[in-house]
């Protein structure tokens, strides 16, 4: 009679050292599977001047995990800035796609669709609008 134990992945082994590392008091960023989380953001959001937003481009706001685009002059699009793969924060919009530096998924600026995977879902929208020349985010 053979033994087997279960194996674990990599990705397991390195969530469990992270959060070891963090006390277990935090959750590590990344190591989820259902990073789209559309309830995250709970209110309306303040992202300050639209202006900061570049015309065929966006910005990613980190502190608040949204990320605005700009697709075309005066549109703006928002979303989760959490890749819908694995969790980790997009870290720019490039030649029309907002990127994620992780696994190298890519979403549509203009409407957060997944252009290249890993990510099979897209990136949950929010409603933005520019009010006194500010950037107002709210839940869709």
């Amino acid at each position: 009679m053979s033994e087997t134990s279960p194996t674990a992945s990599r990705r397991t082994v390195l969530c469990g050292a992270a959060a070891l590392a963090a006390g277990g008091a935090v959750a590590v960023t990344g190591c989820g599977s259902s990073a789209g989380d559309k309830g995250a953001l709970k209110g309306p959001v303040d992202l300050g001047p639209a202006s900061a937003v570049p015309e065929g481009g966006g910005k990613v706001y980190r502190e608040q995990k949204i990320v605005v685009t700009q697709p075309a002059a005066g549109q703006y699009k928002a979303f989760n800035a959490r890749c819908t793969h694995a969790g980790c924060l997009v870290d720019q919009v490039k030649n029309d796609q907002i990127q994620c530096p992780c696994h190298g998924s890519r979403f549509s600026a203009a409407d957060g669709a997944v252009q290249d995977g890993p990510a099979s879902a897209p990136l949950p929208a929010y409603t933005v609008t520019v009010e006194a020349g500010n950037l107002k985010v709210t839940p869709s």
